[in-house]
């Protein structure tokens, strides 16, 4: 979209004056706010529901695991432009009691990052329904970018960019989410080793701040309010639109996966694979690990994996597992070849053949697929339609995902893969086990990271609970893993994070420099504490007032 359309596009949403609101009886509690979000009439498009429905919807996510009474809001806005948004802060903002608003995109959520408790959701989806919302996907061929609006899903930009020969570099492993929602959190997956996570991978935002100012920022212009958003868990602002680097689009993956019986013998073939030099440097596009605690019942629950292991449960895994104490560890690679870029088949064969010979596998547990570059990305999607259909995706998800240092990951395996989660029938979902370079990481953003050692480790527990008392359970264990890390001196960090209280974020999340440096950042903009409150991060007015370098 060129720069004049663009300003006739927010010109063309402000001037309209039709408000389509939809009032059920509100509460008590609910009237103060949508009175003071009636005023929107004069100056937005936008949509407003306060029924029943509309805010239960918006008051859960993909964790189900918080209160939905707790979480609901007074209205869900669907917003027609982000000139929309910027009504919307702005209303909050001049109120004598600002009221909370948060964005939710797919509400993937673990643990209300989404929610807006008493104030309002707004529906980021609504953006990309409107008939003139063509723009909200736009590719440069020449520029080699595209712009894609926040509310857009990856899955979106993948096929928008493909049109041309062009994808973007770095992924998240599941595809149907919005831009806007991982770029507020990082965006991981078996990429990130080689470009980093997908903040690292942005070239421009447009950022409606939490005094409702729209701001274009990137690396040369706002770089405050760019890295502060990048990575900020939606503290600072909404993400309307994010302009992504492409690259020549590959057409085929070959894809690999090793079992192993320890995690020693894994984690160093991981960490040979993603470094820039040595034998193994450059051969794969993507890294990634499992841990199979208890790998017959974890095959029986993801027919992804049983289908990719046509063998998985005869005699030889059984004598690998029982070798390996009950735990077994599973290498995921892939090399991209073929289409727009310059990689052949015979080159992709030549770095398997190299790859084969110098990794520590359990010999003769090797399995290979070849795919094309779409079903690859979007493989968890296959699994998801399965999962729905047998009633399993909708829910509770009481996810545990953990940064930690390379010089720990063996110590955490022995006591979390072969002792608080070993044998455990309730998994119910995957534990994966890769490592990043931190050089690829910008520390000027807003994500928290190991910042010691070069090379960190991503730990997901990524579980569902599916009976009953599995989510007390679960939730329990997550407690016991990270006691475990606390007690035995193991540094971690939480990837999509929760904390009960504020001194838990400031002491446990962010740690004395970081936490300074993100209070401010709020302050500046977001100074009523108008976004996010569900994260339970800052509430107003304390975040007007600072007590030796922690909100009080």
């Amino acid at each position: 979209m060129t720069a004049m359309a663009a300003l006739f596009f927010v010109l063309n949403c402000t001037i309209k004056t039709t408000l389509r609101a939809t009032l059920a009886s509100p509460t008590t509690s609910s009237t103060s706010v949508i009175d003071e979000i009636r005023v929107l009439a004069d100056t937005t498009s936008g949509r407003i529901l306060t029924d029943a429905d509309a805010t239960a919807l918006a008051s859960t996510d993909f964790g189900g695991n918080v209160s939905v009474v707790g979480a609901r809001p007074a209205a869900v806005f669907y917003p027609s432009c982000p000139a929309d948004i910027a009504a919307l802060l702005r209303a909050s903002s001049a109120s004598a009691s600002p009221f909370p608003v948060s964005a939710r995109g797919c509400g993937h959520s673990t643990r209300g990052q989404a929610t807006a408790p008493g104030g309002v959701v707004v529906d980021m989806a609504s953006l990309g329904r409107v008939a003139d919302s063509s723009g909200r996907l736009a590719v440069s061929v020449d520029g080699r970018y595209i712009d894609a609006g926040g509310e857009q899903l990856w899955v979106d930009v993948l096929h928008a960019t493909l049109v041309h020969g062009l994808t973007p570099r770095s992924w998240t492993d599941y595809l149907h989410l919005t831009v806007g929602g991982t770029l507020s959190n990082a965006g991981i997956s078996g990429q990130a080793f080689r470009h980093g996570p997908q903040i690292s991978n942005v070239h421009e935002l447009d950022v409606v701040t939490g005094t409702g100012e729209m701001v274009t920022c990137s690396k040369e212009k706002h770089a405050d309010l760019f890295d502060a958003a990048l990575g900020g868990l939606g503290q600072f602002g909404i993400i309307t639109r994010a302009r992504i680097p492409l690259t020549l689009a590959p057409a085929r993956v070959r894809w690999v996966r090793l079992l192993y019986a320890n995690a020693a013998a894994l984690t160093g073939d991981q960490e040979r694979l993603i470094s820039e030099h040595g034998a193994l440097a450059g051969l794969m596009d993507y890294v990634e690990g499992s841990v199979l605690t208890d790998y017959q019942s974890l095959f029986a629950s993801r027919p992804s994996l049983s289908s990719f292991f046509p063998d998985a449960n005869d005699a030889r895994v059984a004598a690998l597992a029982n070798e390996a104490g009950g735990v077994l560890y599973c290498l995921e690679g892939a090399a991209y070849y073929g289409g727009a870029g310059d990689t052949s088949a015979a080159h992709v064969d030549k770095a398997l053949e190299v790859m084969l010979r110098e990794l520590r596998y359990a010999r003769g547990y090797t399995f290979v697929q070849d795919v094309s570059y779409v079903e690859f990305l979007d493989r968890v999607h296959g699994a998801e339609l399965k999962l729905r259909a047998a009633g399993l995706w909708d829910v509770p998800h009481p996810w545990l995902i953990l940064f930690l240092p390379r010089s720990r990951i063996l110590d955490f395996a022995a006591g979390v893969f072969h002792g608080v989660l070993r044998h455990d029938r309730a998994m119910h979902g995957p534990v994966l086990v890769y490592p990043m370079n931190r050089g690829k990481w910008d520390g000027g953003m807003s994500a928290v990271f190991p910042g010691e050692e070069e090379v960190f480790y991503t730990v997901g527990i990524l579980r569902s609970a599916v009976a009953d008392g599995d989510l007390r359970h679960m939730e329990e264990q997550n407690s016991e893993i990270t006691r475990f890390c606390e007690n035995a001196g193991i540094p971690c960090t939480q990837y999509l994070p929760y904390y009960a209280t504020q001194a838990e974020w400031a002491a446990r999340h962010f740690g004395p420099g970081r936490w300074d440096r993100f209070v401010q950042r709020k302050r500046k903009y977001d100074p009523k504490a108008i976004l996010s409150r569900g994260q339970r991060i800052f509430s107003y007015p304390s975040v007007a007032r600072s007590i030796d370098g922690c909100i009080k």
